[in-house]
């Protein structure tokens, strides 16, 4: 397919996108896609969809605090957005200022600590190469001065409650900027309903990166360059992929981080590459997905890379009939939102 980024637009109402999430963990609603078919649910539907011989993907990956305020050496203030911590003396950043700083420039930020901006990074140099210059390491001063990165479609600063219901319960390898927003449905209780329904649970990690909000800024969806995160897949998880094969179930990408996750350590067979690495993988329509057979998933912002994937995974003109769907019937949208249980479209 010859597509433009035009052709993953959609009009969505502005009081569509949630604020705030819902009450409960568990209180979204589920739209479930079978090819053109459309079922609307509960997410507490969720284990009646599943077989005791399925397989649950999660991303393990932890928001940290990558937001800071701060002031030039000229004085100008500026506003830092992590993308990734390198190490303990090194990030790479975005930079919100009335002017660019200049390589060499120091910054402070939240009156506390030092750094300095080195040069530019990332694949089209817009991002920012941070060195620490004063003494710790980035990982203990993003927790005892950041801010919670919220999404720039959510309106308000993050608030008490944001601390705890933008994390997965199951969070645990700290470096993302930006939650597994899928995940974000699942507390302790379902989480226990599945163990005990024998529905089997493993994990990957994806740091996601605040590259995950950049636009597509392109008219063919092939010139788009995709920036790199970091993944890992534990032994344990490729073992429970090829005992659920062995076994007839399903693997089951919870978020599309998940399933990036798998795909891109993916091999032909279907099996998947234990240990770490860097992927800049860019799922569209016409792929070939080797290892996912559903993607649960919340909705996706109009042109973004993400609304490419979903319609690469369940078929372009299934998840445009959906999304319309979702329009007109008031579901709530992004990572606040409600969520979709879809079928892969050569399963359908």
């Amino acid at each position: 397919m010859s597509l433009t980024v035009d052709d993953f637009d959609f009009p969505l109402p502005p009081e569509l996108i949630a604020q705030h999430p819902a009450p409960e963990r568990r209180g979204s609603r589920l739209l479930h896609v079978c090819g053109q078919q459309r079922f609307d649910r509960k997410f507490d539907d969720l284990p009646s969809l599943l077989s005791a011989d399925d397989l649950l993907i999660f991303n393990d990956t932890r928001v940290i605090k990558a937001r800071f305020f701060g002031v030039k050496d000229s004085g100008g203030r500026v506003e830092i957005m992590l993308e990734r911590i390198v190490d303990a003396r090194h990030a790479v950043c975005q930079i919100r200022a009335s002017k660019a700083p200049k390589p060499g420039c120091n910054l402070r930020l939240a009156d506390a600590f030092t750094v300095k901006m080195t040069g530019r990074t990332g694949a089209d140099d817009d991002f920012f190469a941070l060195e620490l210059v004063d003494e710790g390491n980035f990982w203990d001063l993003s927790e005892r001065y950041g801010k919670l990165p919220l999404p720039p479609y959510i309106e308000h600063p993050a608030e008490d409650a944001d601390e705890t219901r933008y994390q997965t319960v199951y969070a645990r390898a700290p470096g993302a900027v930006a939650a597994p927003t899928a995940g974000l449905h699942f507390d302790e209780a379902m989480l226990a309903t599945l163990q005990a329904q024998g529905i089997n649970t493993a994990f990957v990690t994806l740091h996601v990166g605040a590259g995950t909000y950049r636009p597509v800024r392109v008219e063919k969806i092939t010139d788009h360059r995709m920036h790199s995160e970091r993944y890992a897949v534990p032994q344990a998880t490729a073992d429970a992929i090829a005992a659920t094969r062995a076994a007839g179930g399903r693997v089951i990408a919870i978020g599309t981080t998940s399933l990036r996750t798998l795909e891109s350590a993916a091999r032909d067979d279907g099996t998947v590459r234990v240990g770490e690495g860097e992927t800049d993988i860019f799922i569209t329509p016409g792929y070939r997905f080797k290892v996912v057979d559903r993607l649960f998933t919340n909705f996706h912002l109009p042109k973004s890379t993400l609304l490419m994937l979903v319609s690469a995974f369940a078929g372009y003109d299934n998840i445009r009939a959906a999304y319309a769907h979702a329009v007109a019937d008031r579901y709530r949208f992004f990572s606040y939102g409600d969520a979709m249980l879809l079928e892969k479209s050569d399963a359908v």
